[in-house]
Parts: C-alpha cells; structure tokens; sequence
C-alpha cells in the first residue's frame, strides 16, 4: 500500500444503525482525507438509530451523508473499491458476507451493541457513548499505523491486534 493514497474502508454490522455508522463518522473525521469511511449492515433498519443521531450531532459530527443501507451496495462492480472491511458486531462477523471486490484486508472489531441494551435512559444512552468510546480509540490506532510501510502479513496482525489493544487500553 502507498503512502499518498485515499484508503475506502466499510464497516460491517448487522442494522447499521449505530455501531458501524458512528464507525464511519469517527473515521471520516479522523482519516482527514487520509480514508474515505463507509458503513453498510447485512440487514439495515433503514435509519439511523435516533440516540446514534442524538450523540454524533452533539458531537457536532456532520449527519446529512449518513444513512443506513445493505451491504450488497458495496459488492456491485460499480461500488467503490474497498481497501479494509471491518464487522463491528459479531452477528455480521459469523454471517457470510458478498465477495468485496479487490479484496480488501478484514478484521474483527466487535463492540457490543447499545441498542440492545436495556434499563434507564441514561443507561441506553451511556451504552452508545461507551461504543463511541471504543471505537473512536481503535480508529485512532488504525490512522496511526504506517500502513504505506508494513506489509500485507504485518498490517493483517496490527489490524487484528486493534481490538485486543484497544480494549486493554479501556477502563475496566
């Protein structure tokens, strides 16, 4: 891989609704033109999940491009060619996923599901904090990596290592 290069980069769940796009807002920001973050789900709400929404806008996080959408998007010979795929739930890592042209280098980050969590309000909203959290620290190591100077063996293995470093580096 190049140093000058615009690395596409999809993130993978289920709905699409929260984790993969507050993935694809985080890198968006993050990648400063460096990647171009997409976010498709095996079997999409439709829309974004409305504390999804609530946070990335406090966060003055742009929503007018997000959207949830199929992952079959991203397997049309059309689509943007993708240079990393990363499933953020374990539901879509344990699915078959379409053949992504020009395979691209995957991995498993998975974050569990806010969504699904259940209790107060403050606590379903502390839950979709907390997978900001998560996944802005991984994205953070992943736009650190001097991807143009490993390769393909080494940058598998840093990929893979993200969420295992990452969740040391989180509070328990």
């Amino acid at each position: 891989m190049t140093g000058d290069k615009t690395y596409n980069v999809l993130f993978l769940c289920t709905g699409n609704s929260a984790r993969s796009i507050m993935a694809e807002a985080i890198l968006n920001r993050a990648g400063a033109g460096r990647f171009k973050a997409f976010s498709a789900g095996s079997n999409p709400r439709g829309e974004i999940h409305p504390y999804t929404a609530d946070f990335l806008r406090n966060q003055n996080y742009p929503l007018e491009t997000l959207r949830s959408k199929n992952w079959d998007e991203f397997g049309k010979p059309d689509a943007p060619q993708m240079d990393f795929v990363f499933t953020v739930c374990d539901d879509a890592a344990n699915e078959t996923c379409p053949v992504w042209p020009g395979q691209p280098m995957t991995a498993h980050w998975g974050v569990p599901d806010p969504a699904a969590v259940e209790g107060s309000e403050a606590e379903k909203r502390f839950a979709f904090a907390d997978a900001f959290r998560m996944l802005n620290t991984r994205i953070g190591i992943l736009v650190n990596l001097p991807i143009h100077g490993l390769d393909r063996l080494a940058l598998q293995q840093r990929l893979d290592d993200i969420a295992g470093s990452a969740k040391s580096a989180e509070p328990a």
